[in-house]
């Protein structure tokens, strides 16, 4: 099979990568779509010192392993636990000490034709959903999870540092609850793209939002700077929640959380049922983020630039 394979730092496509064989309870899936995820950008900058096939937004069809799911579409969760580890026993299996992860850590990922998931980690697509949107699931998934683990409240004032494209769901998802919540980014025009997914958010420029106002900062903007700046927007005993990975480390003093006694809090992968009902109840539609859809040949060209704008797919033919 096809696969775009990191090594060494640098990336290529081989169009003879093995296809995975399935063990007991794994399916393995065709690929339809896969997503560009900022992840996967830092990943071939030599993020984490990965190397194999990354890649973990995706829908497919399920093409062998477990027959009680051959032929259904799917999306699908990307940590993959134990079972018997102590996180894993305790309800905590997305922070499995021994997890893999789809595309990440340990498990090749969907910029491949193939790839292989446990079953447990499979979600059926509505009918009615398209592919285009449901390859959002995953994306989408990790900005519900801002909502659920931090508790926004309906009577919270939120501010969202980072106008991209997890920036924009984020937004989005917040808002579904009855937030007030603005972006704080650099493109003033993506309020058009807010507009267009289901809500009108507005877009403040960095220097625009008042300093020690927001109750909720959620910090997407994918930039070394950005937890500093979502530390000059959050109140005092306000929380700040973190979105961004990057390769280069931080650079922040974080006296300001000490002395304002503000929550920082970590936030990954998120629920996947709450974000296919979303999708399909049409509450927030994601195509508007989609910058360009590209054959699978162009992938190494996209990565090398840094897959500028807003979202890219992979299309499989």
């Amino acid at each position: 099979m096809k696969a775009l394979v990191i090594e060494g730092g640098k990336f290529s496509v081989d169009e003879s990568y093995a296809k995975p064989a399935p063990e007991r309870d794994e399916a393995v899936i065709k690929v339809k779509y896969a997503g560009i995820c900022d992840t996967d950008v830092q990943l071939a900058s030599g993020y984490l010192s990965f190397e194999g096939v990354a890649g973990h937004e995706f829908v497919g069809v399920v093409d062998g392993g477990s027959e009680a799911w051959l032929g259904k579409r799917v999306v699908g969760e990307i940590n993959c636990p134990c079972g018997v580890c102590e996180h894993c026993l305790a309800g905590r299996s997305k922070h499995c000490t021994y997890r893999t992860v789809l595309g990440i850590n340990g498990r090749d990922g969907c910029f491949a034709e193939y790839i292989m998931l446990p079953t447990v980690n499979l979600h059926e697509v509505p009918a009615a959903l398209a592919d285009e949107k449901a390859v959002f699931a995953e994306p989408l998934a990790a900005a519900v999870n801002v909502a659920e683990l931090t508790h926004v409240a309906p009577t919270a004032e939120v501010a969202v540092v980072g106008d991209g494209k997890l920036g924009l769901l984020v937004a989005q998802v917040v808002s579904l609850g009855g937030a007030e919540v603005v972006v704080v980014g650099h493109h003033p025009g993506r309020a058009d793209k807010l507009a267009q997914m289901g809500r009108p958010v507005p877009i403040l420029k960095p220097d625009d939002p008042p300093g020690g106002h927001y109750d909720v900062v959620v910090e997407c903007s994918g930039a070394a700077d950005g937890l500093q700046q979502a530390l000059g927007c959050v109140r005092p005993r306000g929380t700040v929640v973190l979105k961004t990975t990057i390769a280069d480390p931080y650079n922040v003093d974080l006296a300001p959380a000490v002395v304002d006694e503000v929550a920082v809090v970590g936030n990954r992968c998120g629920p996947f049922g709450p974000a296919l009902k979303i999708l399909s109840e049409g509450l927030i539609d994601p195509t508007p983020l989609i910058e360009e859809i590209h054959r699978f040949d162009e992938l190494p060209d996209v990565l090398a630039r840094g897959a500028p704008g807003l979202k890219h797919l992979v299309k499989f033919e």
